[in-house]
């Protein structure tokens, strides 16, 4: 492996792609390639990462690559929807603040429409995340909230325990 080749990868064979084209600094980023063909086959838990602030998308999905799994970022609502089928993540970390277009909760909405995976909840916002738990029978399970800005470990622990209750 060239020195070039080892600054694009990352450290556990976890696997990110990017759904809405944007350069990476450090890890294998799949571009203008279908997204099913972007993940490996086998156990590693797929992860839907919406959030708009690249930076923060790019230090999430790292992390959790790093971690073992398999990460696509999209950057916005529009981009969410398509990826939740290509994809088909077993979790997504949604950002309710999405600019322009589709919101974060008109994603959420599309996707328990056609399905009921993890969905942990990335904003400031804590009074509509509560309500909507109340109004729409989610639990912690299944809909979750962490507070921004939030520690990458405890990001982590979250989706481990949201993980666990959901057949992979």
């Amino acid at each position: 492996m060239h020195d070039m080749d080892a600054a694009k990868t990352m450290p556990g064979d976890g696997n990110m792609s990017m759904v809405n084209g944007t350069k990476t600094g450090e890890a294998t980023v799949f571009i203008n390639s279908p997204l099913n063909s972007q993940v490996k086959s086998g156990t590693m838990p797929r992860i839907l990462v919406v959030e708009d602030d690249p930076s923060l998308a790019q230090l999430v999905a790292s992390y959790l690559t790093a971690c073992q799994y398999s990460v696509v970022i999209a950057s916005t609502g529009e981009l969410a929807i398509t990826a939740l089928s290509d994809f088909n993540p077993d979790l997504v970390v949604l950002d309710l603040e999405l600019p322009d277009g589709l919101s974060g909760w008109d994603v959420l909405q599309v996707l328990r429409e056609k399905a009921h995976i993890p969905v942990l909840v990335t904003t400031s916002q804590t009074q509509d995340i509560r309500k909507h738990l109340r109004m729409n029978g989610e639990t912690r399970l299944t809909l979750d909230h962490l507070p921004k800005p939030y520690p990458m470990q405890t990001l982590l622990r979250r989706i481990k325990r949201m993980l666990m209750i959901v057949p992979q």
